[in-house]
């Protein structure tokens, strides 16, 4: 008798993905980009943008006619350091990867290069692009808007996106420094994550329209979407705890994923047409490259940057703590734990992965579960 286990082994899950978004009409190689992208967040432990999104982020908003599977990368305009694309409303992770590649390039020849985005969809982790940067020797920094899920200080309308600013750096180490965090207390992917498990969302982190918080994951989701609940900007609610700050930020990235590409912004985001339908998100990202070549050279940043870490890591901690983390540490220790087993599947998420299979006739996949 067979024992079930809710971990898949990468090479399955990685396939199955793949021939999903290829089922789904996304060309082989663009398919390949997608599912690496997705599933880049398991390996390091960010199930909130993981397989938990595969079906209802991507799969569905193709099916409804929101997202095109095949996607047109135009670019409108160029000089040697710059680009501006559009994404045609195509997969978010093929506009995010040959955007960063673009700026790679370009830094690559002339020490800096930055590309911005728009008419683009969800394209995942936001560190994913930024490793792509460091992988290449650079520093990595990348940014998008998205649907209004924040509320400026002092107010309660959600008008700002989760919004990442995330920066890649190399080390010497065996991992580089990423941080990629939204601009929120939390982000909707951790709500819906919640949803999807039966957890309540700990109170301060969503405000509805009366100022009080609101801890009911499954009401949060519902109240987002129609403007009846936003996330609180990192740092909190008021002045008090700096939430200002997190606001400040978001507000910098809508502007970056925005004004340069001329692209939607704020209200212009929710998915919503004019006749109250839904539609294209039209999201906007950019993306900057910084090849440290240019400057003292790539192996004196990498010393320094791990010299700077480890220190770091090195300090004094606080009673009852036993380490201090550097940004991506986490997730390069999940990854080593993960690497030879799989990515764990929830309840929920095993059921999509069964209908999906099924709807496209993937027969010669059984999962581990069933």
């Amino acid at each position: 008798m067979s024992v079930k286990s809710n971990i898949v082994d990468w090479n399955t899950i990685t396939s199955f993905v793949t021939e999903a978004f290829i089922g789904y009409g996304i060309p082989e190689e663009d398919a390949k980009i997608c599912a690496d992208v997705l599933l880049e967040s398991d390996k390091r432990g960010i199930e909130s943008h993981g397989v938990n999104r595969f079906k209802p982020i991507y799969l569905d908003r193709i099916k409804a006619g929101i997202q095109s599977p095949v996607t047109n990368f135009e670019i409108l305009k160029e000089t040697p350091t710059t680009a501006v694309v559009d994404g045609h409303d195509g997969m978010g992770q093929v506009i995010g990867v040959k955007s960063m590649s673009l700026a790679i390039e370009k830094a690559k020849r002339y020490g800096m290069g930055m590309v911005v985005a728009r008419n683009s969809t969800h394209y995942g982790i936001a560190g994913y692009y930024a490793t792509m940067a460091t992988k290449a020797g650079c520093i990595g920094i990348t940014g998008t808007n998205a649907r209004p899920s924040i509320a400026p200080t002092f107010g309660v309308e959600n008008m700002l996106g989760t919004n990442p600013l995330t920066f890649g750096m190399p080390t010497d180490e065996d991992f580089p420094f990423v941080l990629d965090c939204a601009t929120s207390i939390t982000q909707r992917g951790r709500i819906e994550y919640y949803s999807r498990v039966g957890k309540q969302t700990p109170a301060g982190m969503v405000i509805g329209r009366d100022g009080e918080t609101i801890t009911d994951s499954d009401q949060i989701l519902t109240d987002l979407n129609t403007g009846h609940a936003a996330l609180a900007p990192l740092g909190g609610i008021g002045e008090e705890l700096a939430g200002y700050k997190g606001y400040g930020y978001a507000t910098v990235v809508e502007i970056l994923s925005a004004a340069l590409q001329q692209g939607n912004f704020l209200l212009g985001l929710t998915g919503i047409d004019e006749n109250g339908k839904r539609g294209p998100y039209h999201l906007g990202h950019f993306f900057i490259a910084i090849d440290t070549e240019a400057f003292m050279g790539l192996e004196a940043f990498k010393k320094t940057c791990g010299d700077i870490l480890r220190e770091l890591r090195d300090s004094q901690k606080a009673p009852g703590c036993e380490r201090i983390y550097t940004a991506g540490e986490k997730e390069y220790l999940i990854w080593q734990k993960r690497k030879d087993s799989g990515v764990p599947i929830s309840e929920a998420v095993q059921q999509e992965l069964i209908k999906v299979r099924d709807e496209l006739g993937l027969t010669k996949y059984k999962f581990p579960f069933e």
